[in-house]
């Protein structure tokens, strides 16, 4: 009597896709919003489900924070949030309301990146159902932690790209809060 074996999905083998998590994000029924992160940026995105495929209503990436004068780096919290904040107004533009979390097959840590664009995302107005407490605090969201530790003797070759472009550690805290400004249109931070 043979046995037959029965053989996963390529992506579920490989990790890429929990398709058990992916079946109850797609029966909410809304959009969800996805956020990953790669080697070098925070990539955040507004997609639907389609037969044919996921559609991407509308998408940020932390690179694109360059243009709004954005001299940091692109991987840390304050990129992350801003990267949520430009997604999260981009989707109200395109009359996306409600969405939910799309963190991937890898586990967010509380109070981290992830967390930092969602937070964006919902600071912009998107609905999303989650718990504060996630959420990192203002001061990482502002860069104070970032500009604290540049003044710290720990510090010392750390930040040397950041010294060459003339950011001092009383720069990097300014630097959130002009963007934002920026991307929000709004008078004050």
């Amino acid at each position: 009597m043979k046995r037959i074996i029965a053989v996963q999905f390529t992506r579920k083998r490989k990790q890429v896709t929990n398709y058990r998590n992916r079946l109850k994000l797609l029966m909410s029924g809304k959009e969800r919003l996805v956020i990953r992160k790669t080697s070098r940026s925070i990539i955040v995105q507004f997609t639907r489900f389609d037969e044919k495929g996921d559609m991407v209503i509308t998408s940020a990436s932390s690179s694109q924070l360059k243009k709004h004068g954005w001299q940091l780096g692109l991987k840390n919290i304050p990129a992350a949030y801003l990267t949520g904040l430009m997604a999260g107004k981009l989707a109200l533009a395109k009359n996306v309301k409600h969405a939910v979390l799309d963190a991937g097959i890898s586990t967010p840590s509380s109070k981290g990146r992830v967390y930092a664009a969602l937070k964006g995302a919902v600071d912009a107005g998107v609905k999303v159902p989650l718990s504060e407490a996630i959420f990192p605090s203002e001061e990482r969201i502002s860069g104070i932690h970032i500009s604290n530790y540049m003044n710290s003797s720990k510090s010392a070759n750390q930040f040397s790209s950041y010294k060459k472009a003339g950011l001092s550690a009383e720069k990097v805290k300014g630097q959130v809060n002009s963007v934002k400004v920026k991307i929000t249109g709004a008078k004050n931070g």
